[in-house]
């Protein structure tokens, strides 16, 4: 058995897939640079560890074990790796009784979030909905927000991408 090789094999794949999730994450957040350069390490350390593997494979099958649970812990640090950097904004839509209204909003623009306020037709009354774009690290903090005035509020978050704003409407003028 052996074990260098193995550690060496299965290394080699966390860090690809690792990378590979990462890069994934990065162009859907409009990275598009930093993407290349992850998928260019990605594929160089794939070249390099799939030659390892396939080398003698019959010989040793083991490899293929230790090539494939790398792949699997590499893509799930790699989830978690993005979990904590929380790349992108989000579209917190929140619904809320009118009477809450005031105390949220006045709260979320404290803390320097915006909020749009629109009138909506429950099935039983008058409800209002918050709306307001965030990063994604903040979503918690805002929602934590919400919550404290109105603790069974209707909350949703949507992955946004801005296409325009009026700071890019007021350039291109």
């Amino acid at each position: 058995m052996n074990i260098p090789l193995y550690s060496m094999i299965f290394i080699s794949k966390v860090l690809e897939n690792t990378f590979a999730t990462l890069r994934l994450i990065v162009v859907a957040n409009g990275k598009k640079l930093l993407g290349a350069i992850l998928q260019l390490i990605v594929a160089l350390i794939w070249v390099f560890v799939t030659g390892i593997v396939v080398n003698n494979i019959s010989k040793d099958p083991l490899k293929i074990v230790f090539f494939a649970f790398g792949s699997f812990v590499g893509s799930y640090i790699g989830c978690i790796i993005e979990e904590k950097l929380a790349l992108g904004n989000n579209m917190i839509t929140a619904v809320v009784n009118p009477e809450n209204v005031h105390h949220i909003t006045h709260s979320l623009r404290r803390e320097h979030y915006g909020v749009t306020i629109l009138e909506g037709n429950g099935i039983e009354k008058e409800k209002m909905i918050l709306m307001s774009l965030v990063p994604r690290k903040k979503r918690k903090e805002v929602t934590e927000i919400i919550t404290k005035f109105e603790p069974n509020a209707f909350i949703s978050a949507e992955k946004v991408a801005t296409i325009q704003d009026s700071k890019t409407k007021e350039m291109n003028q």
